[in-house]
């Protein structure tokens, strides 16, 4: 595959899933603008095509102000990941409205602060993808953690609502949805997930692992190889789909 001259922005690059798929498309000859809260992150992975960018997406004037400065820097953005999120389980009983103002604050206004900011850019050039970092919990939703599971489906709506907009025309809007991936998400729900329910943390993965269909945590690559195929030769007509990665059937 060959992405020379294309520029993706990837929120939440630093890290975890972000940064794997900056990886895959820089090492496919992207240049990629990786995103995050904290700059020291950001530095310890930039190299070979990462070009860090401090942007909290929950703030629009960052979001604004950063797109803008990437887009100056590298051109317009033609691969678009919106994947800044957190994962945190709380019972609704149990729940403010400051959580649930948080947690949608990031997942999904984020997300489309993100879309928003990135389009005019996109929308000058000939070829375009959007590819937003759902969730399975976006596709059957999480016992423990409504408020999660709302905003990764809510996500979608916002993905299958764009690529009706745009349709026929040469920008795809798809959403990847992965099971549990080995990240340090999960290595911070293990000791959550342990205390909340009264397990060890070795049981507390154990059932993470055991709702992956194939029962091993997923590879953050595996995702990067997925969003990198959606950018691909004859991905064009894949457009609006949910991609569930989990190792078998939802």
């Amino acid at each position: 595959m060959e992405l020379s001259g294309k520029h993706a922005l990837v929120t939440g690059g630093g890290t975890g899933i972000g940064l794997a798929i900056a990886q895959a498309l820089a090492a496919a000859g992207a240049q990629v603008t990786i995103s995050g809260r904290r700059m020291e992150v950001l530095q310890d992975v930039a190299i070979d095509g990462l070009h860090p960018l401090v942007m909290d997406v929950t703030e629009p004037e960052q979001v604004v102000a950063g797109v803008e400065d990437a887009v100056a820097a590298r051109g317009p953005v033609q691969i678009c990941v919106p994947n800044a999120g957190i994962a945190e389980g709380r019972s609704i009983t149990k729940m403010d409205l400051d959580f649930w103002r948080r947690t949608m604050a990031t997942n999904l206004d984020g997300a489309m602060l993100t879309i928003q900011a990135c389009l005019p850019s996109m929308l000058t050039t000939d070829w375009g993808r959007v590819i937003a970092v759902s969730s399975i919990a976006g596709v059957r939703g999480l016992r423990g953690a409504p408020a999660y599971s709302a905003s990764k489906h809510g996500l979608i709506g916002l993905i299958r609502g764009l690529s009706e907009d745009y349709m026929g025309g040469p920008y795809t809007f798809n959403a990847l949805c992965p099971g549990y991936v080995d990240t340090e998400i999960v290595t911070r729900n293990t000791a959550e997930i342990a205390k909340r329910a009264g397990l060890s943390e070795e049981d507390a993965l154990g059932t993470m692992v055991r709702s992956n269909r194939h029962k091993r945590l997923i590879k953050a690559d595996e995702i990067g190889a997925a969003a990198l195929w959606l950018c691909g030769a004859g991905s064009g007509s894949v457009n609006g789909q949910t991609i569930e990665i989990a190792g078998g059937q939802v």
